[in-house]
Formats: structure tokens, C-alpha cells, sequence
């Protein structure tokens, strides 16, 4: 049986989100994520990539979602070659930043997007294969940001190696460029997890220098960019026991309005999809 494509967005707190997607009222941590979770059961949480958070903060994302509810978050610069560190303390400290979420039993997934400086090497290799200890039970989800480890020549390889190594592929939809730092658009499951992500497809963007992460990501998809999309979509959902289709096109509301796209394409396409839907009307009451 296909796995379900669960839809989510790479943060609910994103300032786009906070000023065009919430209703007015919806205004404090809770109420957002509150409202999130009525219309998505996944959401990967970027702002520990920047700073750890408190342990108490990640708690009460446990506890403010359902029971079924499922986060992944973005490992911390130091873990990704973005800040320079002891390996096994950054990790160790990382882990005792979200223990409370972890514990909960809604922790899955950890993004680990490394620096374009990480090209594929033997030493790269050797980092890679100490990474699945240092987070076991959760899923390592690699993100390269160099084409070295898709290059025809070593995209087979690349993939053989992190199924091997229990390390789950990030697929990537992005700016449609050569630039050394986008990879192209290969969908594989190299683990029981599979997981995508969307940043948009800005050319003008991607390498701006300067501006927010909004800039980069600055960009609403369209159906046909989607649709190109579904097939892969449910190739995985046989190949893998979970999919996670991630909307990272932070700019104003179109990460979820483009989740609710993709939503509407899955359903005409039967394949198993949660997420990126309205609830029904709550019925009114008398008290």
C-alpha cells in the first residue's frame, strides 16, 4: 500500500505567514500553532538552524499539537559546516536543545543542509558516516547545496551511499540554473523516509546577496510546476513508508498556498495526501 504524501510548511512563524496568512486574532505562539496544525500535520521547523532553542519551547510545540502530529527540524549551523565546532558536542548539544520535543514521540526527522563548501570528497564521505550515530533514532535528511554529489557521474553513487549509510536523500525542487549551489530536481528515497522540498523557482534570487531569506525564496508556484511533481510524488510514496512534500517559498503566504496547489493535484490524481486543506466550519454553538 502507498505511503501518504503528508504536506507541511518549513516553519509556521515565518514573518510572511505572520502577516498575511493568520487571521487577524490569531496572534500568540500558541493560537498560530494552534491554527497550523487544523490545516497541516507535518511542519518543519527551521530557527534552530540559527540559534538552539530552549528546551521549554520545544516542549510546548509538543504539547500544543495533536497526538499524530510530526515535526522535523533543521539541525543547527555548527552541525552543517556553516560555523566551525566539536562535531560530537555541537551534536550533543543540538539534541539536548529539542530533547523535550524528542521525547514526546512527534520528532522525526533532522534537516541537515550542509554549506556549498561541503563538495563530495573522501573526508565529506567520513563526516557522513558518523552522522547516523550521533542522531539515531531520528531520520538524518541530507540536503547538499554543491552539484558535485549529483553530477551524472556520481549521483549513483552518492545515493548508494546514503542508503547504505541508514541517511535519507533530500530532493530538491529550485531555481532551474547551473549555479554550483542548486541541484537539479531528482526525487529518491534512499531511506523509509523520503522528503522534498520546495524553495521556488527565482533565478533572479537564489545567490542575492544581502537580502532575507524571503528574497531567495521569493516565488508562488504554478500548477504545471507542481504537476511535473505528482508522478515523482507517487513514485516515492512506493518506494518509501513516509513522504513529506516541504514548502520552504517563505515569501508572504505562498508556502502554504502552494502546499494547497500540490493538495488539489494529489487528490485528482488519487494518491494519499494530508494536509494543505481547510477544516470544515466549526458548528456554531450556544455557549
Amino acid at each position: 500500500m502507498p505511503a501518504t504524501v503528508r504536506l507541511g510548511t518549513c516553519s509556521f512563524a515565518d514573518e510572511g505567514l505572520v502577516k498575511t496568512w493568520y487571521p487577524r486574532g490569531v496572534s500568540t505562539g500558541k493560537a498560530r500553532l494552534a491554527y497550523y496544525a487544523e490545516r497541516f500535520d507535518t511542519v518543519e521547523i527551521d530557527s534552530p538552524f540559527y540559534h538552539l532553542p530552549d528546551p521549554d519551547v520545544t516542549g510546548r510545540w509538543a504539547q500544543r499539537t495533536p497526538p499524530e502530529f510530526v515535526f522535523h527540524v533543521k539541525a543547527h549551523a555548527s552541525l552543517t559546516r556553516h560555523e566551525e565546532a566539536e562535531q560530537e558536542r555541537a551534536f550533543a548539544d543540538f539534541r539536548a536543545s529539542i530533547a523535550p520535543l524528542e521525547l514526546s514521540g512527534k520528532l522525526r526527522g533532522i534537516l541537515l543542509q550542509y554549506h556549498p563548501r561541503f563538495v563530495k570528497s573522501a573526508e565529506a564521505l567520513d563526516e557522513l558516516s558518523r552522522v547516523r550515530a550521533l542522531l539515531d533514532p531520528l531520520v538524518p535528511l541530507v540536503e547538499f547545496r554543491h552539484r558535485s554529489w549529483l553530477e551524472e557521474g556520481e549521483r549513483a553513487g552518492t545515493l548508494a551511499f546514503l542508503e547504505r549509510e541508514g541517511l535519507a536523500y533530500v530532493s530538491v525542487d529550485a531555481p532551474r540554473t547551473r549555479a554550483s549551489n542548486v541541484l537539479p530536481p531528482v526525487a529518491a528515497a534512499t531511506h523509509r523516509v523520503a522528503y522534498v522540498r520546495f524553495h521556488g523557482r527565482n533565478v533572479k534570487t537564489w545567490n542575492i546577496r544581502g537580502g532575507k531569506s524571503s528574497d531567495r525564496f521569493d516565488w508562488l508556484y504554478a500548477e504545471e510546476e507542481l504537476s511535473e511533481w505528482v508522478p515523482e510524488l507517487e513514485r516515492l510514496a512506493g518506494e518509501a513508508d513516509e513522504v513529506y512534500a516541504m514548502f520552504n517559498n517563505n515569501r508572504d503566504d505562498f508556502a502554504p498556498r502552494s502546499a494547497q496547489l500540490l493538495r488539489g493535484l494529489l487528490d485528482e490524481a488519487g494518491i494519499p495526501s494530508a494536509g494543505g486543506i481547510e477544516p470544515p466550519p466549526r458548528e456554531p454553538t450556544l455557549f
